[in-house]
């Protein structure tokens, strides 16, 4: 580690992890949904998409029909997610959901991928949370590994490409790739 002369201002001890955070659920659903995500939705074992939508729709997600989602999703609060009709949700993806997530129809949501509805200020020297909700429009594809994050809008038919990241909002109907992210051209040329 290099030693500078100037401390550092960020005081870590000061985060106070309940100032603008809200679970939206107390304890013990929270510790409920847990135990069902490692049991049904982290595990490598392909449960039944209709039992995983259900499972979620038990813990207060709005979920449409033609739900498919694969092993080893991480979805943190079911209570804040809402997702249309015939969405896809790839293998290992998580759902950060600290702030609402909205999911149109016709969604595919791909390995890996990571939709971080949680952050930090990094002006505020305890580092206080400054979360976003994140919506999906309809005919969206999020490519493997990419990184959407919170406050995001992604617009209808729009494709992220694999590895692409993604922090401020993205118009309908575009292909975009990279980091920092670029327009490459229109979807349906």
């Amino acid at each position: 580690m290099v030693r500078e002369e100037q401390s550092s201002k960020v005081n870590l001890r000061e985060f106070n992890a309940s100032d603008g955070f809200d679970r939206g659920a107390g304890m013990f659903k929270f510790l409920s949904w847990y135990l069902v995500k490692v049991l049904f939705f982290l595990s490598a074992f392909p449960f039944p998409n209709r039992m995983k939508a259900s499972l979620l729709r038990l813990f207060g997600a709005e979920v449409g029909r033609g739900l498919i989602i694969k092993p080893r999703v991480n979805i943190h609060f079911p209570w804040k997610l809402r997702i249309g009709d015939d969405v896809w949700v790839g293998e290992e993806a998580c759902l950060l959901n600290f702030e609402r997530i909205s999911i149109g129809n016709n969604v595919c949501i791909s390995q890996r991928a990571f939709l971080c509805g949680g952050n930090h200020d990094f002006k505020d020297p305890a580092m206080s949370y400054r979360n976003g909700p994140i919506i999906l429009n309809d005919g969206c594809w999020i490519g493997a590994s990419c990184f959407v994050g919170p406050g995001v809008t992604v617009g209808t038919d729009t494709v992220l490409t694999a590895g692409s990241v993604v922090t401020t909002d993205v118009k309908s109907g575009g292909i975009y790739k990279g980091n920092p992210l670029f327009y490459v051209k229109e979807r349906w040329q």
